[in-house]
């Protein structure tokens, strides 16, 4: 049976190729993307539960590792890498802006898609968020050399926007019409793989033209950056003995940043050129993403009729000694 989320990967990087060669077929959608983003994020509130958050607050290590991962690996992988590649300073200072921001609500997308832990990646998202007012323009300074100013309002009122009201009305709908959350959660993976390519769709075609001008050695750079905050996200997990589900959830929101913010302020405070590592990782992170939450999901799948497998073998092979 045909299964959007299945081929998630392989339809995610055929959107990308065909947005990037065929841009203005989706480059007039761009006021649909926090529309759609709302829409995931009310399916994936069917998936979630009062009780969920209730078990967070009584759990907060993850959060706490999450944020120093967030704004002490991102910033200075970024610094790193561009110093390894010997990127110009206009690019460094721009992958220092994406290094420096909180995590993005894509993360959350990805993580429930990855069959990770959603309520604790939108809390990252909201704690990272609340957390980058002071940290994300401190570390731009103290890298850079040069004060800017973050819009905190503006962007905590688009996260309340496309998260927590959508999230909210999910698990309303949850609590007081169960069944037709039940039924509803055979498709949400679907649905939910389905708009997200599709906004990755309109991502690459809004910027088909900086990458058109990209050298492989800025996407080299990018991917590399993603890759840092995934791997430290992850094994950082592992070190302090987190369960598997939380250390996923922990590589991909330490690995997907707020991309867009990194655009409006590399664009306002320096130059076009510093927005476009931020653009590329708009592109990339959600690429990356899609690639590693099938992997994950693929895996617990296999995971889970193994274990099913082993429990039914227990069960025969008791029936076998009871007829002996």
């Amino acid at each position: 049976m045909f299964s959007i989320s299945r081929l998630f990967p392989v339809l995610a990087i055929a959107m990308a190729i065909i947005s990037y060669l065929e841009p203005a077929a989706l480059s007039g959608w761009k006021a649909a993307i926090v529309p759609l983003l709302s829409l995931i994020m009310f399916c994936m509130g069917l998936t979630l539960r009062i009780e969920d958050f209730k078990r967070i607050t009584n759990n907060p290590q993850p959060i706490a590792l999450g944020l120093v991962l967030q704004f002490l690996v991102m910033p200075i992988s970024a610094v790193v890498i561009s110093n390894a590649l010997g990127l110009p300073d206009e690019i460094m200072i721009g992958m220092v802006i994406v290094g420096a921001c909180a995590g993005g609500t894509a993360s959350n997308v990805m993580t429930f898609l990855a069959g990770g832990d959603v309520a604790l990646s939108v809390s990252m998202t909201l704690a990272s968020t609340l957390w980058g007012v002071v940290a994300t323009p401190w570390i731009i300074s103290f890298i850079i050399g040069e004060a800017v100013a973050v819009d905190t309002m503006a962007i905590l009122f688009s996260i309340v926007q496309m998260v927590v009201i959508p999230l909210i009305g999910g698990i309303l709908v949850t609590r007081f019409a169960p069944e037709f959350a039940k039924k509803a959660n055979n498709y949400l993976a679907d649905i939910a793989s389905a708009l997200i390519i599709f906004i990755i769709g309109i991502i690459v075609a809004l910027n088909a033209d900086e990458l058109t001008a990209l050298s492989l050695t800025v996407a080299l750079a990018v991917m590399l950056h993603n890759l840092s905050g995934l791997l430290a996200g992850y094994y950082a997990g592992k070190l302090t003995q987190q369960t598997e589900v939380t250390c996923r959830t922990l590589a991909i929101e330490v690995g997907m940043q707020n991309s867009g913010l990194g655009v409006a302020l590399a664009v306002k405070y320096f130059t076009p050129m510093a927005a476009v590592p931020a653009a590329l990782f708009s592109i990339w992170h959600n690429i990356s993403g899609s690639i590693i939450a099938r992997y994950w999901k693929r895996q617990t799948e296999q995971n889970i009729k193994a274990m099913q497998q082993n429990r039914k073998q227990i069960i025969d092979d008791a029936m076998n000694k009871q007829q002996d």
